[in-house]
């Protein structure tokens, strides 16, 4: 599984290194490690129990080491758990040199064409909205529109996912997928796309670990270590991604075949 594959390209980079600080909002994840490196992901909160929930590893977690916690997002016996490991983990690739591929042309690195259909597996409006102006079709799905509600008008059941992902061209694959099992099944139906991009703040930054596989580019963010206050207040007031934009780092990154 590709979660094994991270794991190890992670770790030489949580060798050594604990965990400083956390907060865990309604929305967002942010981590930080004793290096200052920073690392935020997104809430799978559709997956959560309901009711007054207790995750007590939450509590436990400041101090520790970060290659245990990292862990978690292979072993986390829920969502949340396995979120808070991801974080760690794309915490910790601010500590790689990754250098970032031409944007100049085409956002993403990736050309579209008017004859291409685009798979989207998790809505981000600003990239749906991109590929819509230049692609014949796209097609989105998202697990937590699907089951909590959104724009129905956008996104498709996600059930014809089997049918409807090896017709893509471009795929692009939201980082959750990794934090919540299915990037490998759905990875396995994109056999036939020219590019598949993996994006989000919850995108591993680790290149290596997706070298052999038909991923392509990976886009993802890294987070100013000087605005950590800023970041950490947003998150613990509910604030989403768009909220966090002015402390982002964008890194554009191709994965060599």
């Amino acid at each position: 599984m590709i979660i094994g594959r991270i794991l190890e390209e992670a770790g030489p980079y949580l060798d050594n290194v604990k965990i400083e600080d956390a907060v865990v909002g309604l929305s967002l994840i942010g981590i930080e490690l004793d290096n200052r490196n920073i690392g935020v992901t997104y809430v799978l909160r559709e997956g959560l129990r309901a009711g007054c929930s207790v995750f007590p590893y939450a509590q436990k977690m400041i101090g520790h080491e970060a290659s245990e916690i990292a862990q978690w997002s292979r072993t986390g016996g829920d969502p949340l758990q396995r979120a808070i490991g991801m974080a760690v983990i794309t915490a910790a690739s601010r500590s790689l040199d990754l250098k970032d591929a031409d944007t100049s042309v085409n956002p993403l690195s990736v050309a579209v064409r008017d004859t291409d259909t685009v798979g989207m597996i998790g809505y981000i409006a600003p990239i749906a909205a991109h590929f819509s102006d230049k692609a014949k079709e796209i097609i989105v799905f998202d697990k937590g529109i699907s089951q909590c509600g959104g724009p129905h008008g956008i996104v498709m059941p996600m059930e014809q996912q089997a049918n409807t992902l090896p017709k893509c061209d471009i795929v692009v694959m939201s980082g959750t997928t990794i934090m919540n099992g299915t990037f490998d099944s759905l990875l396995a139906m994109c056999g036939n796309a020219r590019d598949i991009i993996v994006i989000g703040s919850s995108c591993p930054m680790y290149p290596r670990a997706f070298t052999g596989t038909n991923v392509t580019v990976l886009a993802g963010s890294w987070w100013d270590s000087d605005r950590k206050t800023d970041i950490f207040k947003i998150i613990s007031l509910a604030g989403g991604i768009r909220h966090l934009a002015d402390f982002s780092i964008k890194k554009t990154v191709r994965v060599s075949d």
